[in-house]
């Protein structure tokens, strides 16, 4: 058996996320179909990540394992035959066979795409999120700084997750702006659900006045989820890039 390691990048507008689910179409369901007729034989693979409905990737790992000899090239060019418009496979090699694309991951960086203007833009209504207010660069990316360290992040984790610990390592949190585009980018060894969404709208909330600017530490060691600000709209997401 062979370990397959591949790597794609997906918008993920019309998905309810990466992970297969019954009455849903996902990105796991499309691409298993496809490996499906590429391959002959039903085939399970391992994501990196969940992602949520409408988030997006630029870079997402995925493995599994299969006795075909096709070779990597091929099954590239093959997928990207039959996957519509909205998936790419970017690389594919053959892997350790204890390569786990999850388990194996030791960092993920994620950013946060936001359209800042009065109008919005009919060309990235679904890839970013649409900001009417105005926007401190400064005082936000000061703000961010709070998040860099490891914390116990449950202030900033949705209800409904069944991770035991909520500990987590963010080794970097920047904020930039050019022209209406606004990305904030965000690296550490794992994130728990909606953990980046609800980051970016507590900064939002900062920008706003709600949140006081030095107040995030405090948020942080509060562990209440209450404290913290909103959880952003999906569609502004995109995993990065993951490492290994």
């Amino acid at each position: 058996m062979r370990n397959i390691k591949v790597f794609m990048a997906y918008r993920g507008t019309n998905y309810h996320g990466f992970q297969r689910q019954e009455n849903a179409l996902t990105v796991q369901e499309v691409v298993e179909d496809c490996l499906e007729k590429i391959l002959g034989e039903k085939t399970q693979i391992c994501g990196c990540s969940r992602t949520d409905t409408g988030v997006h990737a630029l870079e997402f790992c995925f493995n599994f394992f299969t006795d075909k000899n096709i070779p990597e090239t091929g099954l590239v060019r093959g997928m990207n035959t039959i996957l519509p418009d909205d998936i790419s496979i970017l690389s594919c090699e053959q892997a350790p066979d204890d390569f786990h694309a999850r388990y194996s991951c030791k960092a993920k960086e994620y950013i946060y795409k936001i359209y800042n203007a009065e109008s919005k833009n009919p060309f990235s209504s679904d890839l970013a999120l649409h900001y009417k207010k105005p926007f401190d660069v400064e005082l936000v990316s000061m703000a961010s700084k709070a998040f860099i360290g490891t914390h116990d992040f449950k202030a900033f984790c949705a209800s409904g997750s069944n991770k035991e610990s909520t500990v987590r390592t963010v080794y970097d949190f920047s904020v930039s702006k050019n022209g209406n585009e606004i990305i904030m980018l965000v690296k550490g060894d794992g994130f728990l659900y909606n953990m980046v969404r609800i980051m970016v709208g507590t900064l939002l909330c900062v920008n706003e006045g709600k949140i006081d600017a030095g107040g995030i530490e405090e948020i942080i060691l509060s562990k209440n989820r209450v404290l913290a600000g909103r959880t952003a709209k999906p569609h502004g997401l995109y995993l990065s890039r993951v490492y290994y």
